[in-house]
């Protein structure tokens, strides 16, 4: 097993990290920058290294800072949490060229995924269901048009860097595609430094299931069920829960199979998730994209599993088996998260502020896992995630309820936040029954 991990991550996920690592007696090292000095995940790691100040390109995206701070204290291995540098192939390879031990899936999967369409033409060959779209990138406008007419309207306008619900518009028409298209070109240019656009069939009432996957050391690849991730704004996720009231035991087998055939696609190793459009009427799915990563909602899955996934990470990384049987993997129960972010209930919009009282709700089955306590600052560098709440139990209602009670018990004063719109969504008769889709939350406001 690793020895020393540096996390080059912050938050809840650092936290998260840190907290199996010393449980595995791992030497858990965290990075910081200036604004995060004062977070819990700082004074919970066994030794803390200042990597630069607020801007997260000087500090929490500055490879040469990470790797001297790596360097510096000993770390056997880096564990890059999700967002930031855990999707990125260069990083992934300096990593391990400089003698350390990724955690992660190796730089080929990743940049074999990172782009969408060479993912979905990998998809494609693999027998894995992709929605009808373009297998090469748009060149300019007249091309997208062009495509837009044979895969019909409407359609997805993609960057074809993207990821995180990121770089997407919808077109009902040619007129909307001109404006769509110029749009997410220039935004991929911006952010991913890729103007390449992707056109795909648009589906308006869809579930958003995913899959997820570990590959062992071994060189197996196992699903570990399914999460429902339909709750979404702005096509950013606001509640998971496992598993999918919309998948049948028939489903679920097709489902996870084709899963599995992504992840042998491209010899994947370590956690990943791969995630599908599905039309409920139907029960058709479509493949969307693969996180190259371990996902923010991953504790739904490792309730209905039993597992660590963070542990089993460790343990593929270091070349061990894990905890559990392959061939008598044995989901059970119900969990659902819910995402507690700083921002406006209602648009959304981020509030960043002092944490004056932060009270966290406790009981069976209510699990948090915060990024931040009473007395810090939430600011506007980061995303505005502050924890994840997670109830469990042996059912979808069960859980439901448990839910109620721990948002009414949740306690956030200073920083705007979400936790009134939860309380609206678990009374929302549409939620309540399972049987919602993506635009639930627009059809709430």
């Amino acid at each position: 097993m690793i020895e020393s991990l540096l996390v080059a991550n912050r938050g809840e996920i650092a936290r998260r990290i840190i907290r199996t690592a010393k449980r595995l007696g791992i030497r858990a090292i965290a990075v910081h920058s200036e604004a995060d000095a004062d977070l819990p995940f700082v004074a919970e790691a066994d030794e803390a290294v200042l990597i630069g100040p607020a801007n997260p390109a000087l500090s929490y995206r500055n490879t040469e800072a990470i790797l001297a701070a790596a360097k510096a204290t000993g770390a056997q291995a880096i564990h890059p949490g999700y967002g930031f540098l855990s999707e990125n192939a260069e990083f992934a390879r300096t990593v391990e060229a400089g003698g350390l031990i990724w955690v992660g899936p190796d730089a080929d999967a990743i940049t074999a995924m990172g782009d969408k369409i060479n993912a979905r033409n990998l998809m494609a060959a693999a027998g894995v269901p992709v929605a009808p779209g373009t297998t090469d990138p748009a060149a300019d406008l007249d091309a997208a048009v062009t495509a837009a007419a044979e895969i019909g309207y409407p359609v997805m306008v993609k960057a074809a860097a993207g990821g995180g619900g990121m770089g997407m518009g919808v077109a009902v028409d040619e007129a909307a595609l001109r404006t769509e298209y110029d749009k997410v070109r220039v935004f991929a240019e911006r952010m991913f430094g890729d103007g390449s656009v992707l056109i795909e069939r648009y589906f308006p009432r869809v579930r958003h299931v995913e899959v997820q996957i570990l590959g062992l050391a071994d060189g197996r690849v196992v699903a570990l069920g399914e999460r429902e991730c339909s709750v979404q704004r702005r096509n950013q996720k606001l509640v998971e829960e496992s598993p999918s009231p919309a998948v049948s035991p028939e489903l679920r087998s097709r489902l996870l199979a084709a899963a599995v055939r992504a992840g042998e696609a491209v010899s994947y190793r370590n956690a990943g998730t791969v995630e599908c459009l599905l039309d409920p009427a139907s029960g058709e799915f479509f493949f969307l994209e693969m996180n190259t990563r371990l996902q923010v909602e991953h504790p739904v899955t490792e309730y209905v599993y039993g597992i660590d996934l963070v542990e089993e990470q460790l343990r593929v990384a270091s070349g061990l088996a894990p905890t559990f049987d392959p061939d008598a993997l044995t989901p059970a129960g119900h969990a659902i998260e819910m995402r507690i972010n700083a921002e406006d209930p209602k648009r959304f919009f981020p509030g960043p502020g002092v944490i004056r009282t932060w009270v966290e709700p406790a009981g069976d089955g209510v699990r948090v896992d915060s990024g931040y306590t009473e007395g810090n600052t939430v600011t506007q560098f980061y995303d505005s995630l502050l924890a994840k709440l997670i109830i469990t139990g042996a059912t979808r209602d069960e859980v439901l309820e448990r839910a109620k009670e721990a948002v009414a018990g949740f306690q956030v004063v200073g920083p705007k936040n979400n936790l009134p719109f939860f309380a609206e969504l678990l009374d929302n008769e549409e939620f309540r029954s399972g049987a919602y889709d993506t635009g639930i939350v627009s059809r709430m406001r």
